[in-house]
């Protein structure tokens, strides 16, 4: 049976508690996005600090070989935004679906 997951840009979104992870296990890197705050808006709470780790999938590595790229975000938008980026750069463009 195959499991569906929630889409950002063609890659799938993954989400524990305050953790996220996008990207496929299969491609060379996944981003772990942690969100480290949040703040009020209307009735609910928003995601406010946002920390981003670009990390391999192959756990044959040495840990401190394990994150690539590292940066904190205001919001979840633009957390999710340089990790789109980061992944198209290092594992190429998802091409788009009909």
């Amino acid at each position: 049976m195959e499991q569906e997951f929630f889409l950002y840009k063609g890659r799938p979104l993954v989400r524990h508690e305050n953790t996220i992870y996008y990207g496929n296990m299969y491609d060379p890197y996944v981003v772990m996005l942690q969100i480290k705050s949040t703040k009020p808006f209307q009735d609910m709470q928003i995601a406010d600090e946002v920390s981003v780790q670009m990390m391999a999938t192959d756990l044959s590595l040495p840990p401190q070989k394990l994150i690539a790229k590292r940066a904190d975000k205001h919001g979840l938008y633009p957390a999710l935004d340089i990790a789109a980026i980061w992944l198209d750069r290092e594992c190429g463009e998802v091409p788009e679906t009909k």
